[in-house]
Formats: C-alpha cells, sequence, structure tokens
C-alpha cells in the first residue's frame, strides 16, 4: 500500500498548483522541492486569461488580481514607428505580478489545506514505477529514504534530471535566441506593453507592479553584458534612455524549445517546464503548465480506484506544447534582427496584424487564445 496517493516533485508554481488542486478534490498528495527556501527570481510575470482560470480553480485568483497591474494593451513599434496597437478588453486581460508573489499565494494556498503537504529541501533523486505503485528515493537533512505513491509527476524544471533517466526524450523544436534582461524604474508608468521589433533586434518593455519596467534585449550572440552596455544597446535601437542603475547587472538567458517524446510513463507524468520547454517570448510556458496541471488534477482526481490512465493528459498536453511552440517561434522570428526586404515585409505583416478588422483576432492571439 503506497504511503501517498500522488507525488509531486517540485514545488514551482507548476507543481505548487497542481497539488493544491489534488488537496482540494481529497486527495493525499505531497510535494518534495529541493531547495530549502523559495525561489526570488524574478522570471515569468504575465498570467493569461487560461492561467488564471488556473489560479482560480485552486483559489487565489481573487488574491493575485488583488495584487497585479492589469495591461490595458500592447504596441508593436519598428524603426520608431507605430505599427499596430492592440487593447484587452475585461473578457481576456492580461495580468502582470512577479513570480515569486505568485510562488508565494500558491504556497500559502497549499500549506492552509494541507500544512504538511510542502517538503522542502528534499531532493527526489530517483523514481521506480512497478506497475503497482511509484518509489522514490529522497535525500534530506534527514538523510536518504524511500516514499512510494500510486502516482508520480514529475515538475521539476527544464533541466530536469528525473526526464533524463526516464528516458523520455527531449526534442528540440524551432525558435532559439540569446537574449538579456533587466527590472528598472518607470518614471512615467502606464499599462502597456511595447515590443520595438528593431532591424538591430527586439527590445521588449513590460509595466511591472509598483512603478516598475521589464526590460528584455535580444542579443546577437550569448554575451557577457553590463547595465551601460544594456542601456547603450536599448538607447541605440529605440531612442529610449531607461533610468537603469549601472550597478544593476542585467540576467542572461538562451530562449529555447523542446518537449518530451513521452509525457506519461506508467504511473509517471511529466508535467510544466519538464516536459516542454517554451520561449519566454510571449510568455505562455507557466500558464500552459497551470493549464495542463488543471487537466491532470481532474485525470488523477477522477480515477477510480487508482486504476490511472495518463495517456488522455499525455495527447492533451502534448497537442497544446507544439501549437504555443509555434506561437512562440513566429513571435521569436519578428523579433528577430533583420533588414532590407524582410524587414519591410515584417513590418508590413504587423500592421496588418493590427488593422481593425484583425485587432480582436491579434489580441486572442496574444493572450493565448485556443491553447
Amino acid at each position: 500500500m503506497p504511503a501517498h496517493e500522488v507525488m509531486v516533485v517540485g514545488g514551482g508554481p507548476v507543481g505548487l498548483l497542481f497539488a493544491t488542486l489534488l488537496v482540494q478534490q481529497g486527495v493525499d498528495a505531497v510535494v518534495f522541492e529541493r531547495r530549502g527556501a523559495a525561489d526570488t527570481r524574478t522570471r515569468a510575470i504575465g498570467i493569461h486569461p487560461p492561467g488564471l482560470d488556473a489560479l482560480d480553480a485552486a483559489g487565489v485568483g481573487a488574491a493575485v488580481r488583488s495584487e497585479a497591474l492589469v495591461l490595458d494593451g500592447g504596441e508593436v513599434r519598428s524603426r520608431r514607428r507605430l505599427l499596430a496597437a492592440v487593447s484587452f478588453d475585461a473578457e481576456r486581460p492580461v495580468h502582470v505580478l512577479a513570480q515569486p508573489r505568485t510562488d508565494a499565494l500558491l504556497r500559502a494556498r497549499l500549506r492552509e489545506l494541507s500544512p504538511e503537504a510542502l517538503r522542502t529541501g528534499r531532493a527526489v533523486r530517483s523514481l521506480r514505477d512497478d506497475g503497482r505503485e511509484v518509489t522514490a528515493q529522497v535525500e534530506g537533512a534527514e538523510g536518504a529514504f524511500e516514499v512510494s505513491a500510486a502516482v508520480a509527476v514529475v515538475a521539476d524544471g527544464v533541466h530536469s534530471g528525473l526526464r533524463r533517466a526516464l528516458g523520455a526524450g527531449w526534442r528540440r523544436r524551432p525558435g532559439s535566441a540569446p537574449y538579456a534582461m533587466l527590472d528598472a524604474d518607470d518614471p512615467e508608468p502606464d499599462r502597456v506593453a511595447v515590443l520595438h521589433c528593431e532591424p538591430e533586434g527586439l527590445v521588449e518593455s513590460f509595466p511591472l507592479p509598483g512603478g516598475r519596467r521589464r526590460w528584455v534585449l535580444r542579443q546577437g550572440r550569448p554575451a557577457a553584458i553590463d547595465a551601460e552596455d544594456f542601456r547603450a544597446r536599448i538607447m541605440q535601437r529605440t531612442g529610449i534612455r531607461p533610468p537603469i542603475d549601472p550597478a544593476a547587472q542585467p540576467a542572461r538567458f538562451l530562449a529555447s524549445q523542446h518537449v518530451v517524446e513521452r509525457f506519461a510513463h506508467g504511473r509517471i507524468a511529466l508535467l510544466g517546464d519538464a516536459a516542454r520547454e517554451i520561449s519566454p517570448i510571449g510568455g505562455q510556458g507557466m500558464n500552459l503548465g497551470w493549464s495542463d496541471a488543471v487537466t491532470l488534477a481532474d485525470i488523477v482526481g477522477r480515477a477510480p480506484r487508482r486504476r490511472f490512465d495518463l495517456e488522455p493528459y499525455a495527447r492533451a498536453a502534448r497537442r497544446s506544447a507544439v501549437r504555443a511552440q509555434r506561437r512562440s517561434a513566429f513571435y521569436m522570428s519578428m523579433g528577430a534582427p533583420a533588414t532590407g526586404t524582410r524587414l519591410v515585409a515584417r513590418e508590413a505583416l504587423m500592421s496588418a496584424l493590427g488593422a481593425r478588422p484583425m485587432r480582436g483576432w491579434t489580441a486572442g492571439l496574444i493572450t493565448m487564445r485556443g491553447l
């Protein structure tokens, strides 16, 4: 007899939401998170309608709304000209909240429902599925020990070691580019996200709660960059002089895309970034992980007498991952360096997408309609 009904590996935003959904259904779920303290890095910030629906299902939607900034819309610019502008209406709003705050709200909710469910400072080293239950080898301050569950869900991120051990595969998908990112004060805060699709490459500008703004710069190659160089490149491409602290250090990342060959292995499922990597350009990854968590929690929570069939989740998750990756690849191509005929054609396409007949469709594309 397994010790738990469901074991979740990874206490990030997707693993926390998934466990919360299960506990709300009366399922005995435990979460093992290798980090002893919460991750304070500000990474994902955009919460699209599918993500907000999932947060509502987990009982934290109202709290997120109370803290988040709601975007009025977005603009696309190139060569100092406005190409397109779309508004986000009340039916499909986009909220902005730093990931550490979203994580904190999910942690508090899970703790409220099941104080012992989240076990931090415990790293799951291996999983063994014998067809009746899954046994995990876990290491923590108390030493090494084993834990069993009827089902295990691996949500330990894009660098998942368990994914490799399971032989799930990791297939590259189109879309890859290096970027640098930095948050700065915004002297004239507004609620409009701006994409500067310049000949030299993309500059993104997103408003944040608290009078801050996030700047994202596409680099030509993965290279170290300091605050002064970061600011100078934004100025060169857009003519904007953001008030960046010279002592600040831009974060660098390589946006790329992958998908596993198998989302489910018997009684083990892969979820979130452990199952697929989606470029952060477009802000789909965390939201899609939450949506997939809702799907999987519904399947697991309704399974009769522990007869778990994870294949319906695997099929649905693969379809949504491929669709999202296609969108992200398109977004990245619109922000790639371009000159001549290619640049003119790209600007014409973006202008067409922002034309009155297309604005509603474009807003739906941006806010993850159909995913």
